[in-house]
């Protein structure tokens, strides 16, 4: 299986939520509804961004920090 990338664009939300659950607290800080909604499996980090008029290179910048704090094999 190929190691998924957070910016992925294709990466839905429910794969993130299911290989990484410790980022739901980003999108809690950013008071979304995602990681209770049932369509998470199909959106994507630009669709909720646009969903909730968020900047998506910031909010995926926050993604990347917290990947980079639990797991430092990821740093770039």
């Amino acid at each position: 299986m190929a190691e998924m990338d957070i910016d992925d664009l294709d990466l839905t939300l429910a794969e993130i939520f299911r290989r990484w659950p410790w980022m739901v607290r980003v999108f809690l800080d950013h008071q979304t509804h995602c990681p209770m909604c049932p369509i998470a499996p199909y959106h994507t980090i630009i669709d909720l961004c646009a969903e909730y008029h968020l900047d998506e290179t910031a909010f995926r910048g926050e993604l990347r920090r917290l990947l980079e704090e639990r797991d430092p094999r990821t740093r770039r």
